[in-house]
């Protein structure tokens, strides 16, 4: 004679969710472990130019131009950093809304255009902008 239990007998099952989560996890750490073994290289790219600018030069704009060779230039004139931060600081406080035009050469290394950046925003100057050349028009 057979008694049966008073609880319904269940059948194994295998949980495949938790098994999904683990998955991704490893997924998500071996991406980032392969992430932090590349070795981050700069490459010289080819800055884009707008259809719609227009040159505009106005005094009271701090216009910064760097070379190819990652030269500083205010005004046509060769300047270093720390003379730029000393002339960008002292217009800043005679004007705080004075506002700095950042131009590089198409060819300038990205260092010296987020050096001349970096040294810009010390200053205290909220307002920067970077000039492009306008396309040349199609004949």
């Amino acid at each position: 004679m057979k008694i049966g239990s008073p609880l319904p007998h269940r059948r194994a099952r295998i949980e495949i969710i938790p098994l999904i989560d683990i998955m991704f996890f490893l997924l998500a750490s071996f991406m980032m472990a392969s992430l932090s073994m590349i070795k981050l290289e700069s490459k010289q790219v080819e800055l884009p130019s707008a259809s719609s600018a227009k040159r505009d030069f106005k005094p009271d704009i701090v216009n910064v131009a760097i070379s190819r060779e990652g030269d500083v230039s205010l005004d046509k004139t060769n300047i270093n950093m720390a003379d730029l931060f000393n002339v960008v600081s002292n217009r800043f406080q005679k004007n705080t809304n004075v506002p700095v035009f950042i131009s590089g050469d198409k060819n300038a290394r990205h260092g010296a255009i987020v050096r001349v950046l970096d040294t810009v925003r010390r200053a205290g100057v909220q307002r920067i902008s970077f000039t492009i050349s306008p396309q040349p028009a199609a004949k």
